[in-house]
């Protein structure tokens, strides 16, 4: 009886070690070997920070954490994560994740309206760093600096490898701690056919024309003449139309990414400064010398969202779009206009995000070579007539893990490990090579990446160069983004109609901007509230020394081009471009 009584107890223990919430070794192993290769680390380096999920999940489980649930917008990498990594962690540590796919726009309301009540509907948030100024003002959002070294000390991998993410600059608040954890990202660059401007008759007849080469454009007026050369000297391509220019204009949220999203300063509208300008930034506000209180939008109090370089960033987006785009253009949103150019119609685009990467590399696409190459490329976009070296480039997104400062410890802890595995060394490799949102130096630089630098484009030349960090996420002068963001298409969508010209819809939306900001500085705000200037005459402020800039004599200087190889051996040696 007593042998039969260990006997039993010997399978019932064998059961718990093969099916038990903690029993995540041999997991471990099995997804080690399977799903999460190529990787940096060697597998028993995968193994041992893969003990370490294990040991601390033990640790949560016996506190009664069992279940979490986190939120991201819907994209590649996110939808891996939601589907794959979700269920090996659960496997591996026992704590199952309800990971949430919901629009951008969606995430941005949710987060809002937990920061309004006080109490956050998730554990976790993967939240675009734009809402850094927001976190960091309102006081809501928990300073991982300070919890890493604190309550959040034992739940920190101990891999967890800080300096190797590259996006963390953008996830840092003017105090200098860190109050979000990159989980993916990507660039807004410039995309065109490197297979049509590598044609000699084409090549030959635009130098005919314009009197220099075709090539990657430097500046606003080169993209202008390649645009207007396809559209109307070229024609057709294959027997189809072909177009010097893509992009979008439908009334809809979408449209205003389309403008926060750095296409000001690609304008050369913000100061001098990486990041994002200072004192002014890429959306036109000002703030005060430490980066800490916003000052004003309009060039009357000492912004430049009304300024001549913004207005002159609108004129072209609305002039390119009806001249050169296909006529359906307008009535587009982001996710109609995204899979256009693969249809191989589009010559370039000057507004292009590497998320897009892995859809444009698909075998049988009009725009993907019969090995598998790519016929296109992407580079750095060109720079407006305002653009002054020592400026941002460009956009990039920078996903990143957000957490509730008052939220439920435990389950806080709970997401916390989730956020860290889903960015450890273990699984990172495997999921940019899913996503093409790359967040670690140490994966840009694999072999693995080297291997697929071919078939990308340019996206592991680019994310290996200096220049991947001129392309930044909006900036700390926003002081609260969803409640700013969301004026950017109403009165953008009105000079894509004509009802309102470029200068009278900036005019509107800078007066908008600080109506809103005066009430959040009325409203008070946890620290670095608004504190409007005064109004003044815009010509006190207007200058060729800073920002907000005097209007330029001649606003289409002469283009410039550059060979792509040429582009790509000034990556290579350091440079920008």
């Amino acid at each position: 009886m007593k042998l039969r009584l260990n006997a039993v107890a010997f399978a019932a223990a064998a059961l718990a070690v093969g099916q038990g919430a903690w029993a995540g070794e041999a997991e471990a192993r099995k997804w080690i070997d399977s799903e999460f290769q190529p990787s940096t680390l060697s597998k028993q380096q995968q193994a041992d920070e893969m003990k370490w999920f294990i040991e601390a999940a033990k640790k949560l489980q016996a506190k009664g954490v069992k279940e979490i649930s986190v939120v991201s917008e819907t994209i590649t990498t996110h939808e891996y994560e939601s589907k794959t990594l979700a269920k090996a962690f659960e496997e591996i540590t026992g704590i199952k994740v309800k990971h949430d796919l919901i629009q951008e726009g969606d995430v941005v309301e949710k987060l809002q309206t937990s920061m309004q009540s006080g109490k956050s509907i998730y554990d976790g948030w993967i939240s675009d760093s734009d809402l850094i100024g927001t976190h960091y003002r309102y006081g809501k959002i928990m300073s991982l600096t300070d919890y890493m070294a604190g309550k959040g000390k034992e739940w920190t991998n101990p891999g967890l490898d800080l300096a190797d993410f590259i996006g963390t600059s953008f996830t840092t608040g003017p105090d200098k701690k860190l109050y979000q954890l990159p989980d993916q990202q990507f660039a807004n660059l410039y995309w065109f056919r490197a297979d049509l401007f590598a044609r000699p008759d084409l090549k030959q007849k635009f130098k005919a024309k314009y009197g220099y080469e075709l090539g990657v454009p430097l500046n606003w007026s080169a993209y202008e003449d390649i645009a207007d050369f396809f559209t109307n000297d070229v024609k057709t391509i294959d027997g189809k139309p072909i177009y010097g220019h893509m992009d979008y204009g439908k009334k809809d949220p979408s449209l205003g990414w389309r403008f926060t999203d750095a296409w000001l300063s690609m304008a050369g509208t913000a100061d001098i400064g990486i990041p994002n300008g200072k004192p002014v930034d890429e959306w036109g506000i000002r703030a005060s010398p430490d980066g800490c209180t916003p000052l004003g939008a309009s060039v009357s109090r000492g912004g430049a969202t009304n300024s001549p370089a913004a207005v002159y960033a609108l004129t072209k987006y609305v002039d390119w779009m009806k001249k050169y785009a296909p006529k359906e253009a307008t009535g587009m949103t982001f996710g109609e206009a995204g899979p256009v150019p693969a249809q191989g119609q589009i010559a370039q685009q000057i507004f292009w995000y590497t998320a897009f990467t892995a859809d444009m590399t698909k075998p049988g696409l009009p725009v993907v070579n019969a090995d598998g190459t790519p016929k296109w490329r992407m580079a750095p976009g060109p720079n407006g007539p305002y653009w002054k070296q020592g400026m941002q480039n460009g956009y990039q997104d920078v996903g990143s893990w957000t957490f509730f400062e008052a939220h439920d410890a435990n389950k806080t802890a709970a997401a916390w490990l989730y956020a860290q595995f889903v960015t450890a060394k273990t699984v990172s490799l495997k999921k940019t090579i899913v996503g093409l949102t790359p967040i670690r130096e140490s994966d840009i630089r694999s072999s693995a990446m080297t291997d697929l630098a071919p078939k990308l484009g340019g996206l592991v030349e680019f994310y290996r160069s200096p220049a991947r960090v001129a392309w930044t996420p909006t900036g700390t002068n926003v002081p609260d983004y969803p409640k700013l963001a969301q004026l950017w298409w109403k009165n953008v969508a009105v000079a894509v109609t004509g009802e309102k010209t470029p200068q009278a819809a900036m005019d509107n939306l800078a007066e908008e901007m600080d109506q809103v900001m005066s009430r959040l500085e009325r409203a008070g705000m946890a620290r670095c509230a608004p504190k409007l200037n005064k109004k003044e005459d815009p010509s006190k402020w207007l200058s060729d020394k800073s920002a907000p800039w005097k209007k330029l004599a001649n606003e289409k200087p002469k283009g410039e081009t550059i060979a792509y190889d040429t582009l790509l051996n000034a990556w290579k040696s350091g440079k920008v471009r």
